[in-house]
């Protein structure tokens, strides 16, 4: 985060889920899960400059060459309060009772409707930023709570790098290891999504659930082989009855070498983890020379 004249510039990062297991239905319609996210090296940008009318206002649009396909569906971006971003920056402002506005201005370069929760990124870089800009100095773990009211995966992105999430996603323990801020994957996108809901309805718990304990012990080791191997998610057998594009780009990773690959969140992006970045980008330009919609090669940080 920094300033540039009169306004305020953050950059926000899209996420991956290692690991996602589903535990239980809760009473109150979520599902109980235990997931470990990393944040990646995709990034949308998010303008604030103060507006002393007090009116929250918003500007989407793509980055450029950003977007997956002219008139495909996914690329179409939520505007006003649709935004989660703006919704983030009017409910923080009413909980503190700050009298200014705000006009946003967001460039989009993560895919949407694909699990890699740039929607909820925006949101808690739209907090960040609204918190230096107005002067609020509001600890983290206060802007948390905002957070948890916008979604299940705003808090993570306020973390700053490698997380388990548990409960519905607020409760947040960072992690730290070896090998947590020197992954690199390759991610694709396909030209097509699914309802998070959707896929969650589909899912069925485990009677015995995978712990993510021996995963966060590869990662503190350094050892990406084993955390490679690790990789799961009870969501993608879920996603892939309701999309051909899980069992085609399963299929399609497969054949390459990979140390591990899967579904990130309810999809319906995945990705595969590679040994260095030298092979992350050769695979992604030859996936990408297959004609699969946006690929990206990334690394995970802190």
């Amino acid at each position: 985060m920094h300033r540039s004249g009169a306004q305020w510039v953050v950059q926000a990062p899209a996420k991956l889920n290692l690991f996602f297991e589903v535990l239980a239905k809760r009473d109150d319609g979520y599902p109980e899960i235990e997931t470990l996210m990393c944040p990646i090296t995709l990034y949308d940008t998010l303008y604030f400059r103060e507006e002393p009318s007090g009116q929250v206002s918003l500007k989407c649009d793509w980055a450029f060459g950003a977007s997956a396909s002219d008139g495909n569906e996914l690329d179409a971006l939520p505007q006003g309060r649709d935004n989660l971003a703006v919704r983030a920056v009017a409910l923080l402002r009413d909980r503190i009772g700050v009298r200014g506005g705000a006009a946003l201005r967001l460039v989009k370069r993560i895919p949407v409707a694909a699990g890699l929760g740039g929607g909820s990124s925006d949101a808690a870089a739209a907090l960040a930023i609204a918190n230096h800009a107005w002067g609020l100095r509001l600890s983290q773990s206060e802007l948390a709570e905002v957070a948890a009211q916008l979604g299940s995966d705003v808090p993570f992105f306020l973390a700053g790098g490698s997380a388990v999430c548990r409960g519905r996603g607020e409760r947040v323990e960072p992690v730290t290891g070896a090998g947590a801020g020197s992954l690199h994957f390759v991610v694709v996108r396909p030209p097509c999504g699914l309802s998070t809901a959707v896929v969650y309805g589909a899912c069925r718990p485990a009677r015995q659930p995978q712990s993510v304990v021996p995963l966060l012990r590869a990662l503190s080791q350094g050892n990406i082989d084993e955390v490679g191997r690790l990789l799961f998610n009870r969501l993608q057998p879920a996603a892939a009855e309701l999309s051909p594009w899980i069992e085609r780009l399963q299929n399609e990773f497969a054949r390459e070498d990979f140390l591990g690959h899967g579904m990130s969140g309810s999809g319906t992006s995945y990705f595969g983890l590679c040994r260095h970045a030298r092979q992350a980008r050769r695979v992604a330009n030859r996936i990408k020379a297959n004609g699969a919609c946006s690929v990206f090669a990334v690394r995970s940080y802190r």
